[in-house]
């Protein structure tokens, strides 16, 4: 067990990192924790403003807005796995997973949160972000595993010791659609939405509520995506809290505990543990 606790996202854009995951990674690495972000894509097929403008233009504004929300979150380290926009389903999955249970064992953690299977609202590099990172994490503790050619995989297995879901309790969903419209996404001729979990399914909720203008401003670092959401800057500080201020998570499994009771720190049990680990060493 490593003398600094190490926390571990696994995301598919430039924009998650901020607002999926901004009051979770500000949070802990203001408390000391080593922080890391995997972005699967560049988010080239995205708007930058108002038109849709190709990898070309779009790919480099987007990574730098990526970079700049990153340092402004406090995120150790990047990694950028540089697949299509929009075409994650259609990647190999077992290189990706290779991929991922390399960086699991170079980074370490103690603690992974990625989206849920249902990708926030079905957006399908969402789906296939959720699904290669719980495979990845089983393929980075099996010391058998063996990556596909050209996978550059550290021969030392890391077994991370709990898995998180973003998810949206009611009152979460309500506060962005609220902020940012109903979300939507097309896949397979068939509009996908937004659906929030129930409350008594959320097995923890963070009090990110200190750092919430830390993620405001990592939002606003993601300047191309923000078009026609200029009402944002006019929020309450009550509806900014709203919005960054409390993540709600699912714990998929834990090594180190259970129970019904709702968590408020992903290291939950971690520490626990930890101080055993260092207790028992002579």
């Amino acid at each position: 067990m490593p003398d600094r606790l190490r926390l571990l996202c696994v995301l598919a854009h430039p924009d998650d990192e901020a607002l999926g995951a901004g009051g979770i990674l500000a949070k802990y690495a203001a408390e000391g924790v080593e922080t890391h972000l995997i972005t699967a894509t560049l988010g080239e097929r995205g708007r930058i403003g108002n038109e849709r403008p190709g990898a070309e233009v779009a790919a480099p504004i987007r990574r730098r807005e990526l970079e700049r929300a990153a340092a402004i979150l406090g995120v150790s380290h990047v990694e950028l796995l540089g697949y299509r926009d929009g075409e994650l389903d259609r990647a190999d999955p077992a290189e990706a997973t290779a991929r991922l249970a390399a960086q699991v064992r170079r980074r370490r953690p103690d603690v992974v949160v990625t989206f849920g299977a249902d990708g926030a609202y079905g957006h399908v590099d969402h789906v296939a972000v959720s699904q290669w990172t719980g495979a990845a994490l089983i393929a980075a503790a099996d010391p058998s595993f063996r990556a596909p050619a050209g996978v550059d995989l550290p021969s030392s297995p890391h077994r991370a010791s709990k898995l998180y879901w973003l998810v949206w309790s009611p009152a979460a969903s309500a506060a962005y659609e609220r902020a940012f419209g109903e979300l939507r996404h097309r896949a397979d001729g068939a509009e996908r939405r937004a659906v929030s979990w129930p409350d008594w399914s959320i097995t923890t909720v963070l009090d990110a509520t200190a750092h919430w203008r830390t993620v405001w401003t990592a939002v606003q670092c993601h300047e191309s995506q923000l078009a026609g959401r200029e009402g944002l800057g006019e929020l309450s500080e009550e509806r900014h809290v709203e919005l960054w201020g409390r993540p709600t998570l699912y714990r998929v499994w834990s090594l180190v505990n259970g129970g019904r009771e709702v968590e408020s720190d992903l290291f939950a049990g971690v520490r626990d543990a930890a101080g055993a680990s260092a207790g028992a060493r002579p």
